[in-house]
């Protein structure tokens, strides 16, 4: 007999998509922060941790406040020209704004902002398709930290793995990553069993802003580079 669809269940709640009124609500955020803060920068991250970003950013929040997100948005809420700018010297900051990188503004001194970011550095596994930093070798033999249960999930790595009464070994050399390669999805497992780690979560602030000067701290971008616009 046919099955009733009387009783299937229907989810009435659907998630909104990130429309206009999102846009709209963070351009008058970033506006409102640029009003309320007296200095904003422009900092690149690289092998980002949201985990450990927010504890980063739930320390500061007292005296500061973070965007990220797009950079076209942000750029559009400080302005991207002097036409279209909130406050004299803004453009400037939108043209710092690309690749992996967001809006920091704050009330801290500057020496105070340059010494916490330059002190927050948390190292973390690899993901895969992040670039090995160093070789990792594994060499013929026993591998002692490794139960004899893992020698499945082991072989199922790629690695050239038996039992040899109870223990897990190597039948041959082995290389994990090969330094300055992508690493593999079983390479990050791998790696991760081992207890290495490769990836370094880190925040580079780029430039200064306030209404007394513009400062660019990253190396190899002058002033110059700004006045053209």
């Amino acid at each position: 007999m046919p099955k009733s669809k009387r009783n299937k269940v229907v989810t009435l709640s659907k998630t909104k998509k990130k429309g206009r009124e999102h846009k709209e609500s963070i351009v008058n955020s970033i506006r409102q922060a640029a009003e309320e803060y007296a200095s904003v920068y422009v900092f690149s991250f690289e092998n980002m941790r949201n985990l450990k970003f927010k504890e980063f950013r739930d320390q500061l929040k007292s005296t500061s406040r973070f965007f990220l997100g797009s950079n076209k948005v942000m750029q559009i809420s400080l302005g991207r020209s002097i036409a279209d700018e909130i406050m004299p010297g803004l453009h400037k900051v939108s043209k710092l704004l690309h690749g992996d990188s967001g809006l920091y503004f704050t009330n801290l001194p500057t020496e105070e902002v340059r010494r916490v970011f330059e002190e927050f550095e948390e190292h973390d596994f690899a993901r895969t398709g992040s670039i090995a930093v160093e070789k990792v070798e594994l060499s013929e033999g026993p591998l002692d930290q490794f139960t004899h249960e893992m020698e499945p999930f082991l072989r199922k790595q790629g690695m050239p793995v038996r039992l040899n009464k109870g223990v897990v070994e190597l039948v041959a050399d082995f290389v994990v990553c090969e330094e300055g390669k992508p690493i593999s999805p079983e390479s990050a497992r791998i790696l991760r069993l081992l207890g290495i780690k490769m990836a370094t979560f880190r925040l580079h602030l780029i430039c200064r802003w306030s209404a007394e000067d513009f400062e660019v701290y990253k190396e190899g971008m002058e002033h110059s580079d700004l006045e053209s616009s």
